[in-house]
């Protein structure tokens, strides 16, 4: 059960929900106000998330015994691609939450008016 766990479906998906809430939420903190500046957050937040779950599932690979020499051996280029694949489609998970917090940034404007 403990596998399952950690390394199966639920602790994933609780990391990857949560990094999903929270990187914009840090990254807005010290970017600018303003609608432009928001849409910028939300490119950037989805491009650290694609590679925030790219890595998440390549440290899922290494915890479940598969090495990074034999993860290297399967090609470079395919090895980028199946993680970035695995990343995008973990976007249904943290992709919502994400968009929540976006929403939520503009409430704490000082300077600018939604």
């Amino acid at each position: 059960m403990s596998e399952a766990f950690y390394t199966g479906l639920i602790l994933p998906a609780l990391v990857l929900a949560a990094l999903g809430w929270f990187v914009p939420r840090v990254l807005a903190l010290f970017w600018p106000e303003g609608v432009k500046w928001l849409m910028l957050l939300a490119l950037l937040s989805t491009v650290i998330m694609a590679l925030c779950g790219a890595a998440f599932f390549a440290l899922l690979y290494t915890v479940q015994g598969i090495g990074v020499d034999d993860l290297i051996e399967t090609g470079g280029g395919a090895l980028v691609a199946h993680f970035l694949r695995l990343s995008l489609i973990s976007a249904l998970l943290w992709g919502p939450l994400m968009v929540l917090s976006i929403a939520g940034v503009p409430k704490n404007w000082v300077k600018e008016v939604w």
